[in-house]
């Protein structure tokens, strides 16, 4: 594997200083948790398939960083069921079968359709409107002229400001805590670099915010299915592709 000197999982000065100019301050994340958040990525698209071992020198150098936030981020994912310790030899990326990614997304669905019912009788008129906001800086961020590279942080970003607004408005903090736990394991990066699951997005978002207007509960619940359950299909696909697993029988 190539071993670039900055990550594109590790937040670049550049990346950082877009949010500040959008008016976005964030507090930024642990290093580990970023060291941790880009190698979850990495083992999920399958850029590290079950049985690769993960090096802390080399991993330190490919993301520019020290040893010390590599092994913490390798002992979270440990906790995590994601990798495993081999003695002598480091880190072993744990297997990682189509039934558990069905789990993955099928346990974040489900909360996500929890918050958003809840959503459906608190949201206020300001409320969709933001929603509509952030729907519309995410459709002029996939939609791109031929020959325009899509900014790929900036697509995660916009995605994830959607619905954590979606989820401020279910006013279910514990909950959407759960949620965003759960949520670390999605590769946005990966979905990010695909225009077609970009303009999917957009158009479940605006069905999504008019089912909220109407307070149609089943179109809620159906909305915020399709998209985890189209994500889970484009990470099989993504995987079979790249020869992790074996295509579907």
């Amino acid at each position: 594997m190539a071993a670039p000197t900055r990550s594109p999982g590790i937040e670049t000065d550049h990346a950082a200083a877009s949010r500040r100019s959008e008016g976005r301050v964030r507090r930024r994340p642990q290093l580990s948790d970023e060291v941790a958040g880009h190698l979850r990525g990495s083992i999920m698209s399958g850029v590290l398939r079950p049985g690769d071992f993960i090096r802390l020198d080399e991993t330190a150098v490919e993301l520019g960083v020290s040893v010390t936030p590599v092994r913490e981020a390798l002992l979270t994912l440990r906790g995590e069921g994601m990798v495993e310790s081999a003695p002598n030899r480091g880190y072993r990326v744990s297997p990682l079968t189509r039934g558990d990614i069905d789990d993955i997304f099928w346990l974040q669905g489900q909360i996500a359709v929890e918050l958003a019912l809840r959503a459906v009788d608190r949201a206020t008129p300001a409320d969709l409107e933001r929603l509509t906001e952030l729907n519309e800086r995410l459709r002029m961020l996939v939609v791109l002229p031929d020959g325009v590279t899509p900014d790929i942080e900036r697509i995660a970003d916009a995605e994830f400001d959607f619905h954590r607004e979606l989820n401020r408005i279910a006013d279910s903090p514990k909950l959407a805590w759960f949620l965003n736990a759960a949520a670390r394991t999605i590769p946005y990066r990966l979905y990010a670099r695909d225009a077609e699951w970009g303009r999917l997005a957009v158009r479940s978002h605006i069905t999504l915010i008019e089912a909220l207007t109407a307070q149609d509960h089943s179109e809620v619940i159906t909305q915020t299915l399709v998209q985890f359950e189209d994500a889970a299909a484009r990470l099989v696909a993504h995987r079979e592709r790249a020869g992790v697993d074996s295509p579907s029988g």
